[in-house]
């Protein structure tokens, strides 16, 4: 088997692009998408009828709600190729507003609906600011599921899942990038930062028995991937599938509940002082969380900017 495949055999392989053809080529169970993703696949031929048809459908209504229906228009077309869930991200412009954020994911998911997807087979993704998350509570008790997305650090791992979100989105590669930054050292392996961080909330999620499902993403090489094995999903960028499908070699399971339950971690609580402070502790989280929030809002902007035209 190639890796991609031995890597199926542990963990729930999940395609990070808004490409239909890279869905089609790896065969992922779920796919995600962002704001980045989507504006670059818009700007793609093969794509470009897409954003035609929802600016005729929708002539004359507000670009954010063309926006919208661009978005679940990607999103019904990649549920035509998975057997399994997508997710859809929330205006990065609302991450500190959690009226907004329900707001916007019940219009989303009113969408999809109305088009003929279930909201089971759709995730909210939510920035993992203290807003986000209490976001996230509201909408899970009406069955929106959400994907607590820009997730840097244990304690948002915490507050998401005591807030009783569906799933997280650890970013392995920017915790690396910063690391790397900051040290001038290159990690592989298990010393990477980004890997290591993954591993802790895992641990932390299997011994305490939190059902929220946590899905490495963000990675930058093929050793981040493998060095997680065994995770409860992995999203993956059309380019590291290829290159996990074009190598053979053998690799082990390094995560497994199991293991998990036999470390001697210490439940954590976490009210909103102490979610802020321990933040406000981690330089890392605290500058990639901010970072990720404008990177994201910067793209919108330019989609916005790519309808007017």
């Amino acid at each position: 088997m190639n890796q991609l495949e031995q890597l199926r055999q542990y963990t729930t392989v999940v395609a990070d692009t808004g490409d239909f053809q890279t869905m089609q080529a790896f065969s992922p169970q779920d796919a995600t998408t962002n704001p980045s993703l989507i504006l670059k696949a818009v700007q793609k031929p093969q794509y470009r009828h897409l954003l035609d048809e929802v600016v005729a459908e929708h002539k004359g209504e507000s670009i954010g709600e063309i926006i919208d229906h661009l978005l679940v228009a990607f999103g019904r077309h990649i549920i035509n190729i998975i057997p399994g869930r997508v997710s859809t991200e929330t205006d990065a412009r609302l991450s500190f507003d959690t009226e907004g954020t329900i707001a916007k994911a019940r219009h989303l998911i009113a969408l999809y609906e109305a088009a003929g997807v279930p909201r089971e087979r759709v995730l909210i993704k939510i920035a993992s600011t203290w807003e986000g998350i209490r976001a996230a509570e509201v909408l899970e008790k009406d069955n929106i599921h959400c994907n607590m997305t820009l997730l840097f650090s244990l304690p948002q791992a915490i507050a998401a899942a005591d807030a009783g979100a569906q799933l997280i989105s650890p970013f392995v590669g920017r915790i690396y990038d910063w690391y790397k930054k900051s040290t001038g050292k290159e990690y592989t392996g298990a010393e990477d930062p980004g890997v290591q961080s993954v591993a802790r909330i895992y641990t932390y999620y299997k011994k305490f028995a939190y059902p929220t499902e946590i899905m490495g993403a963000s990675f930058r090489n093929t050793s981040q991937i493998l060095s997680l094995a065994g995770c409860d999903l992995l999203t993956i960028s059309p380019d590291l599938l290829q290159k996990l499908s074009e190598s053979d070699t053998p690799f082990e399971r390094t995560l497994s509940p199991a293991q998990a339950s036999h470390t001697d971690i210490q439940k954590i609580t976490l009210d909103e002082n102490a979610f802020r402070f321990a933040m406000n502790e981690d330089a890392m989280a605290t500058e990639k969380l901010a970072e990720g929030i404008r990177l994201f809002c910067a793209d919108t902007v330019k989609l916005e900017k790519l309808l007017v035209e």
